[in-house]
């Protein structure tokens, strides 16, 4: 946590708030936040006399995008951006401060303190971990059918842990996966190469509503997750099966049960998604014969 959906609304927030800024200098109080490069003056001293000039992500990654740089941040579990007044006081665990000359300040507060941050050039990003070797983006129009079931006939492992790989696709975590595997009415622990064209049609529909859904509703409050304007996001509310372990399923009013799949806590319906029958939909079960 964040996901896909979290992030995207991250982005979108800042765009509105640091674009066209200026950075006048940079403190970094938590040196191990900075991956690249290994010098954290040299870090802050790339930066200076720097623009932003928007922002995008990829996968669950935030691309700041300056004149000439590129900044790749991960938020991991609790990291989270905002901009502030340079005469408000600064928060604890508050680890990279991006001081700018209109007077405001975007500050990179983590509790966990996982998150990261690597510089590059321009166009180098792409080229070298950690945004090498990423998968398809899931709301991209690239993100089709057919080529979502390339990925999955081929793997022989559990379908749960096929969507949480990043290497296939990217910014699907743990909340979306059981969410969507919910929605069509698939078991977390199918293996992935034994679903069905009619099965692969509905978990890829289900991928793209639930995070498009979840977009709009600007992610998932859980935890302690924030866009960066302080504002929570509303998908929690819209949740059918995440977090909901021994509550009646929306579908069918059986509990929900909770198991762990690629060490991984997951949350299914046994009676919507049933490992050893083909499911029309959540809730409406055909048995096979």
């Amino acid at each position: 946590m964040p996901e896909l959906p979290e992030v995207e609304t991250v982005k979108r927030t800042l765009n509105q708030l640091i674009v066209g800024k200026h950075i006048e200098r940079v403190t970094v109080n938590l040196p191990r936040i900075i991956q690249r490069p290994d010098d954290i003056q040299q870090f802050a001293f790339m930066l200076e006399q720097h623009t932003i000039q928007g922002v995008e992500r990829r996968g669950k990654f935030l691309r700041i995008l300056l004149d000439g740089l590129v900044l790749v941040s991960h938020l991991r579990m609790e990291g989270r951006y905002g901009v502030y007044r340079a005469e408000e006081p600064v928060e604890k665990h508050t680890h990279v401060i991006f001081h700018f000359t209109d007077g405001t300040e975007l500050r990179y507060k983590d509790v966990r303190q996982f998150g990261t941050m690597h510089l590059f050039a321009t166009g180098e990003e792409f080229q070298h971990p950690p945004l090498a070797k990423l998968g398809f983006e899931p709301l991209d129009p690239d993100f089709t059918a057919d080529k979502f079931k390339a990925i999955i006939r081929t793997k022989k492992t559990k379908i749960k842990a096929v969507l949480l790989n990043q290497a296939y696709i990217v910014g699907i975590g743990n909340i979306y996966v059981d969410e969507a595997l919910f929605r069509a009415g698939l078991h977390p622990e199918r293996i992935a190469h034994t679903l069905s064209e009619a099965e692969l049609d509905r978990l890829h529909q289900a991928i793209v509503d639930t995070l498009t859904e979840a977009v709009e509703a600007g992610g998932s409050s859980i935890k302690s997750y924030v866009n960066g304007q302080g504002e929570m996001g509303m998908f929690q509310q819209r949740l059918k099966i995440y977090g909901r372990k021994d509550e009646p399923c929306h579908s069918c009013g059986k509990p929900v049960h909770k198991t762990v799949v690629g060490g991984r806590g997951t949350h299914y319906c046994p009676s919507c998604q049933p490992l050893g029958t083909v499911a029309v939909s959540a809730g409406k079960m055909k048995r096979k014969r």
